[in-house]
This record gives C-alpha cells, structure tokens and sequence, in this order.
C-alpha cells in the first residue's frame, strides 16, 4: 500500500509553501528600505493558503495579479513605504510561524516513520 504524502502532511506542507513565499516578500522589503519609492508588500497568508488548497495543483502564486501593499503609518517624504519596525516584527512573526508548522510536519513524519517499523 502507497502512502499519499499530501494526505499525510495534510494542510502544513502547504502552509510551510506560503510562508517561505512570504519570507522572500518581507525580505524584499527589509532589503528596499531606502529605496525612494518603493512600496512595502505582504501577502495575504489565509487567502493563499486556501488558494492553494482549493487548486491541489501544486503550484504557488503570489496570489495572483494583485499585491498587496502595506499602507505606512508615517509616510516618508521620499514615497517609501517601508517601516523597518513593522517589517522586522511581521518577519519575525513569519519565522515563529515556520517553525510551528516544521514542528507538525516533523511530528507527522515522525508518527509515519513509527508506523512503518511496526511500533
């Protein structure tokens, strides 16, 4: 009898995909700070995941044509929206997140590794 990984994992190793993505778009921001113009970006976290639950196909968008962009709580006078604070904490937060959703992933493994040896 096959084991079917997706079942396995369930919804974490999909939420480990949209949180790596979105590791990269904080990444970029952080990165942009001082760049005149630049627009502060997030990604919607439940909207692709269920996007990405919905489709089953395996692919991962930036949910599609339209980013999102952070609105800044004190405009800078160069039209950069990135608060590096804000940014710091959502990456920050982004990482815990990852690291939660390893752990599931980690623990499922593990409980199919135990399966699989007969204990």
């Amino acid at each position: 009898m096959a084991i079917n990984f997706k079942d396995a994992l369930g919804v974490h190793a999909d939420a480990l995909n949209v949180r790596a993505e979105r590791t990269k778009v904080l990444a970029a921001n952080i990165a942009n700070e001082s760049t005149p113009g630049y627009n502060a970006r997030d990604v919607d976290f439940g909207a692709m995941l269920q996007e990405r639950i919905d489709d089953g196909n395996g692919e991962l968008s930036l949910s599609t044509d339209e980013p999102l962009f952070r609105v800044p709580f004190h405009p800078s006078a160069d039209g950069n929206t990135v608060e590096i604070g804000v940014e710091q904490a959502a990456f920050s937060q982004n990482a815990s997140d990852f690291q939660t959703s390893l752990t599931f992933v980690n623990m499922q493994l593990r409980g199919l590794a135990k399966a699989i040896n007969g204990q």
